[in-house]
């Protein structure tokens, strides 16, 4: 293992660890009746994120009726109040207890709407994003006033709920779900907890601006919170800046990192990233993100200044992210996603000579070849690209020492890790993380260096073994190599056949052995044939 902070705690969110959740979707899922998953979805969401709030609300308006401490004369009706603590103001018409108490009213859809204008009214980072079709005719008020007192039933807003993040566990387990659920059309939005849990623990962004252009429901930015406050920092220590061109799950982004009362900036409205860059002059200290795989309808512009690399195809935009993401790295920026397997060999219409180039300029730091059914969208194999523009011998604002790795890739070879959960789906486990993560993090610290930096802090590590080549599962190959290999980035070619535990057994006693067996096996098939022919005839089958 390398040397982890002592303070570091593993990611106990993990879905083959939800107990609960999944015992709530089941009981939401049967109120669905006939009704589209991906129209339930904004039905479910827009409640769960009105009773998050609304519990956030409720446990402020305590404190503040109180009135002790740092609250003492404080008015608990007064919205400042709470804008001061950046807790959401919910006015009353939308709090929780006065949706519960008219769940059963036949009126209930127009009471929900009545609440989310209301709450978009007075807090105007949230206008525009609500969904406000509860009173449809279409929605069995019945089976929604069902689901309030369902929804009552979580996060009850007690202190040891509220710092297990119950209900944002439970919106992530719902957006899973409904990914799942909606297959191909929903899965676009959502890129599994595990693998963007891997793409963070290998970027460890401590510090700094995190910067995602098509950021889905926004769980790169979630996921990128959570390492720093589980590595000792502070919601605010990271800057969020995001975009995505479809409005619908732009909106679900908005409501996701606002439960968690996590600040970002996703500009004014929906965007598409190649048509209209949001944010043009942002320079991102970590890129995470997972564009859509080998997306051929995409808006191309030969003359566009991103392009550095070269033009990419028209038929394919892989090369048109991966450019656009290195266009908007800061000098010491590093950038991990996710792009379809076909990305790290094509040579398709310049996108040879697109890798070419980058390989040449030293930006590739890593690649990781994942294994399949990882996505609920997709079987198409995928792997992970880390680009970095800096490779020198640096200290990072983690605070570890890294090493000069100047025309150094590392390659790592996942395919056979990942456990499955059903017939058709993988998940990466803890340890295949901490596996993958820890391998590249070993590779690139200089570790005695990393610990004297650590002595002067002040803070404990553990100590590790240094980064060796393993065959089979990992290689640090120089440009040459890649050369060697015509720039084609895909792991297996380099790694090589993973070692074979010799069993003592010369070649030479071995082989005729084998063989013996083997015309033993055959001898044993001729008369098991013989056998089956001879009953099939005994039943008038056959010859």
């Amino acid at each position: 293992m390398p040397p982890k902070k002592k303070t570091a705690k593993k990611n106990a969110n993990s879905t083959a660890n939800i107990g609960f959740e999944a015992k709530l979707w089941l009981a939401a899922d049967k109120l669905r009746s006939n009704m589209d998953a991906a129209e339930y979805k904004h039905v479910v969401l827009g409640l769960i994120f009105l009773k998050y709030i609304s519990d956030s609300f409720e446990e402020m308006h305590a404190k503040l009726a109180a009135g002790e401490g740092d609250f003492e004369g404080a008015d608990p009706e007064d919205a400042d109040e709470y804008k001061a603590e950046n807790v959401f103001w919910v006015p009353k018409e939308a709090r929780w207890a006065n949706l519960q108490a008219n769940a059963k009213q036949p009126t209930i859809g127009k009471i929900v709407d009545d609440a989310m204008v209301a709450i978009e009214r007075d807090n105007p980072r949230l206008k525009g994003v609500l969904p406000k079709d509860y009173a449809r005719p279409a929605l069995d008020k019945h089976r929604l006033g069902e689901l309030i007192d369902l929804v009552s039933t979580i996060g009850l807003g007690d202190k040891e709920n509220r710092s297990k993040d119950v209900l944002g566990r439970v919106y992530e387990y719902f957006l899973s779900q409904f990914a799942s659920a909606e297959g191909k059309r929903g899965g676009q939005f959502y890129t599994p907890s595990y693998v963007v849990r891997l793409l963070v623990e290998m970027l460890a962004p401590y510090h700094g601006r995190v910067y995602d252009p098509c950021c889905g429901s926004g769980g790169m930015f979630v996921q990128s919170e959570k390492f720093v406050l589980e590595h000792g920092g502070r919601i605010g220590d990271i800057s969020v800046y995001g975009q995505e061109s479809n409005s619908t799950t732009r909106r679900l982004a908005v409501m996701n990192l606002a439960i968690r009362g996590i600040e970002a900036d996703f500009g004014p409205e929906h965007a598409d990233t190649f048509r209209r860059d949001l944010h043009k002059d942002l320079k991102a200290d970590f890129v995470l993100a997972n564009p859509p795989f080998n997306d051929s309808d995409w808006h191309r512009n030969e003359d566009d200044v991103r392009w550095q690399f070269g033009i990419p195809p028209k038929g394919n935009a892989n090369f048109a992210w991966v450019q656009h993401f290195l266009h908007h790295l800061a000098p010491n920026g590093t950038a991990g996603f996710v792009l379809a397997n076909g990305s790290m060999s094509s040579n398709q219409s310049g996108e040879g000579e697109i890798r070419k180039a980058m390989i040449e300029a030293d930006l590739v730091d890593c690649m990781v070849a994942l294994p399949g059914q990882l996505f609920y969208s997709t079987a198409i194999p995928v792997c992970l690209w880390f680009l970095t523009r800096n490779k020198s011998a640096r200290e990072s604002k983690g605070g570890e020492a890294i090493r000069s790795r100047h025309r150094e890739t590392l390659f790592i070879d996942a395919r056979k890790m990942g456990t499955l959960v059903d017939r058709v789906h993988r998940e990466l486990t803890e340890e295949d993380i901490a596996k993958i993560s820890d391998t590249y993090h070993l590779w690139r610290w200089d570790i005695e260096k990393t610990l004297e930096i650590a002595e002067k802090k002040g803070i404990q590590l553990s100590l590790s073994a240094p980064y060796e080549d393993i065959p089979g599962f990992c290689k640090s190959a120089s440009t040459e190599e890649i050369e060697k290999h015509g720039y084609v980035l895909t792991p297996g070619r380099y790694v090589g056949a993973e070692d074979v535990e010799d069993d003592g057994e010369p070649f030479e006693e071995k082989m005729p052995r084998l063989v013996t067996e083997l015309e033993a096996q055959f001898e044993e098939s001729a008369r098991l044939e013989k056998e089956i022919l001879r009953n099939l005839r005994g039943l008038r089958y056959g010859d």
